[in-house]
């Protein structure tokens, strides 16, 4: 059985230049035991496990500041601290040489999805100056900043202002001047109506959401059920020749479902599919489709 040690050697050898946050245990050396390089900081998660005693002493031997988290969506706590030097809760990372703001006290995620570290680096090799990409379901607006970075024209849309906030936040953390790029509060599905309506188009449209939410009127969205119309939604502001990331981590859809969904929403496009990250190496839920006009 490999080492703490022996993972985090292994994973730094293969990952990309200007990096140090990566998935160092993918619950499979210690089961049901996640552990992510954050930094210089590594953040312990766990559902049910307890950590086990011989894990604890490598993470000890680790030196580093080590942060306990408890997997509950329901249950929004900070981590508290395992061993090691304690710093502070917010702090940038590096990915593909991009700085991310981190929070490890936000709740259920820290700042950043690190499964989605390739698709991240794949927007940015797309996208020139001169396009216009729409980022749906935002978060931290992690997909906006490599757009900017790449010259496009970014236009954020999130439910929660303080996800906006922090997306300008971490333009700003990688030199990027926010004020020529457009953010929007409120609701995916009712945004691409109007955009549809307003006949507002994009070059590319970002399209990672949550499993499930209900919006202002109680009504429920889920991904099993609704991504094929939020695709068509997409591809109604979609500009000809644009492309869609249609991505999501549900673990109740099979690849072979989720491509159906996106197929009814894009019927006439080509589909190609991407792999997970490296190291993530453990169940393989999280599902990526490019979508080209």
């Amino acid at each position: 059985m490999s080492t703490l040690a022996d993972n985090i050697a292994t994973r730094q050898e293969k990952l990309p230049p200007q990096t140090n946050a990566y998935r160092v245990s993918d619950g499979t050396e210690w089961a049901g035991v996640f552990i992510d390089a954050l930094a210089d900081r590594l953040l312990v998660s766990v559902r049910d496990a307890a950590v086990p005693r011989s894990l604890r002493a490598q993470l000890e031997a680790t030196g580093r500041p080590v942060y306990l988290k408890r997997l509950d969506k329901d249950v929004k706590e900070a981590p508290v601290h395992l061993c090691g030097p304690q710093l502070p809760l917010r702090f940038p990372i590096l990915e593909n040489g991009v700085s991310y703001m981190m929070d490890m006290s936000a709740g259920y995620s820290q700042g950043i999805f690190l499964d989605q570290r390739d698709n991240r680096a794949r927007v940015r090799g797309l996208c020139h100056p001169g396009m216009r990409l729409l980022n749906t379901f935002s978060y931290t607006g992690a997909f906006s900043v490599c757009a900017a970075l790449a010259g496009t024209t970014t236009t954020t849309l999130d439910l929660a202002q303080p996800c906006l906030t922090w997306c300008r936040e971490n333009m700003e953390l990688n030199g990027i001047d926010s004020s020529p790029h457009f953010f929007c509060k409120g609701d995916t599905l009712h945004w691409l109506d109007r955009f549809a309506r307003q006949g507002r188009t994009f070059d590319a449209i970002v399209l990672d959401p949550p499993t499930f939410s209900r919006d202002e009127k109680g009504r429920i969205w889920r991904v099993e059920k609704d991504y094929g119309t939020l695709v068509a939604k997409a591809m109604a502001c979609l500009s000809p020749g644009g492309w869609l990331l249609c991505t999501t981590n549900c673990r109740k859809l099979s690849h072979a479902q989720f491509r159906h969904l996106v197929a009814t929403g894009a019927p006439d496009a080509h589909l190609s599919s991407s792999p997970m990250p490296f190291d993530f190496n453990g169940e393989d839920y999280l599902k990526t489709i490019w979508v080209n006009a």
